[in-house]
């Protein structure tokens, strides 16, 4: 098992340009990647086709295609990844939705997507329109919810990610859930 520090180090070394540390350092996140996109995968419909390892693939691609990132440790590079899965799935789910319905998108709420589980394409989309808003209304706390409903990351790992406190994290966590859930009663 690695060390958050062992990872942090590989990622300082691979943004000051050492290439070996990029092949000592993906063993070492494999399987967390993987855990990022089973959570992600979870949320979707079942028969989805796009695959676990294929998120992972196209992640770690897209990853190691970050030519001005300096990395600053673990926790950056896995908020990093989760926001590429992120738009890896809404692309995805775009796509889709553009193919079998005529690219006519209709917002559904979180929970009515539960009970509706082949409209999950249309709560990505609701949801991520609702989070360019909020972004655009107050970027950190839109960092935080794509953190931690995306990335999985606990309070302490977005804390460290965007440099606030943990107390700010929770503060802004409160808030973004209330206006994100809000934001898309009101769509209907």
């Amino acid at each position: 098992m690695s060390s958050p520090s062992e990872i942090t180090a590989l990622l300082v070394d691979w943004s000051a340009g050492d290439k070996s540390a990029l092949d000592k350092l993906f063993p070492l996140v494999e399987k967390e990647l993987h855990r990022l996109a089973h959570s992600y995968m979870r949320r979707e419909k079942s028969g989805h086709t796009l695959q676990t390892t294929a998120l992972v693939n196209e992640a770690y691609l897209r990853l190691i295609d970050q030519k001005h990132t300096h990395w600053q440790n673990r926790a950056h590079f896995f908020g990093i990844a989760a926001q590429i899965m992120r738009r890896i799935l809404l692309n995805y789910a775009r796509d889709q939705n553009r193919l079998k319905r005529g690219g006519k998108a209709v917002h559904v709420s979180l929970s009515e997507a539960l009970i509706m589980p082949g409209e999950k394409d249309r709560e990505i989309i609701a949801l991520d329109d609702a989070l360019n808003r909020l972004e655009a209304f107050d970027k950190r706390k839109a960092k935080v919810v794509e953190l931690r409903f995306f990335g999985g990351l606990t309070v302490e790992e977005v804390a460290e990610v965007l440099n606030v406190s943990n107390i700010t994290v929770l503060r802004d966590w409160k808030f973004a859930k209330a206006w994100l859930a809000r934001e898309m009663a009101d769509e209907h």
